[in-house]
């Protein structure tokens, strides 16, 4: 083996320890942090960048967020402008709050997707898989707003940690019928129809068409988790799969099940 390979090898495996070093201590920061937020319920909200105040759904969102801040529920969004500066921004309209506007704005150079002046909290990311992340570290509930490719990554990416049980049960709402029917018709027609997904995998999800249907469902969701963590009977991932549960079951008769 000539030497130019040898070193090589040699500085790859070195790198390799390095990388391995940094994981490990990553891993214990996230867990330090995951540890020091329990306790508090969060609802992430996805939704487009482009959608400006004079859309119906801009106003939708701001009315979802508002209520859920006054219910003491934080709210966590990508952090840029559109859907998400009007959960943003409804948060901070609250007065005497206690909950927290969260954001986690990307800065990538080509997106020029600059964060909204409506955060509390901030974690800036350069990398999709670490925000995703985070959304999922963060969150409690998901309800996902009109949107367009960056929306579907975050609804999917959550729905595939949830199917493969990389991540702890929470509902997942679908803002708009007219968005999203579409698509949840098309997975069963298509995707189901050829067994390339099964019919549980829709057991997180559930389709409305109105902010009182969302926030209804929420409020169930807060409350089954406040009563739970009062009575400290359930560990983090059966108090999830609880809530979970509890928000299929309040859902309007004929809406998405699953």
């Amino acid at each position: 083996m000539s030497e130019e390979r040898l070193t090589r090898e040699g500085q790859l495996n070195a790198a390799r320890e390095r990388l391995h070093t940094l994981v490990e201590r990553y891993i214990q920061a996230e867990e330090e942090v995951r540890a020091l937020e329990e306790g508090f319920f969060r609802v992430v909200i996805f939704g487009s960048a482009r959608i400006g105040s004079g859309d119906n759904a801009y106003q939708m969102v701001y009315n979802i967020a508002h209520a859920l801040a006054e219910r003491g529920i934080d709210v966590v969004t990508g952090g840029g402008p559109g859907l998400m500066e009007a959960a943003n921004s409804a948060v901070t309209d609250v007065r005497e709050r206690q909950s927290r506007s969260y954001g986690l704005p990307i800065e990538i150079p080509s997106l020029k997707e600059p964060a909204n002046r409506h955060l509390d909290i901030k974690s800036s990311h350069t990398r999709f898989s670490s925000r995703l992340d985070e959304f999922m570290r963060l969150s409690n509930a998901v309800i996902v707003a009109p949107g367009g490719i960056g929306t579907m990554l975050e609804l999917l990416y959550v729905w595939q940690l949830l199917q493969v049980n990389l991540s702890n049960d929470r509902p997942v709402i679908l803002l708009g019928k007219e968005i999203w029917q579409g698509l949840l018709d098309w997975m069963r027609d298509v995707l189901l129809s050829h067994r390339y997904i099964s019919a549980k995998d829709f057991r997180w999800i559930t389709l409305v068409d109105t902010e009182q249907e969302a926030i209804g469902l929420i409020e169930v969701a807060h409350q089954h988790f406040l009563q739970m963590q009062r009575a400290h009977v359930l560990e983090e991932r059966e108090l999830d799969t609880a809530v979970t549960s509890d928000v299929l079951m309040a859902a309007e008769p004929g809406e998405e099940e699953s």
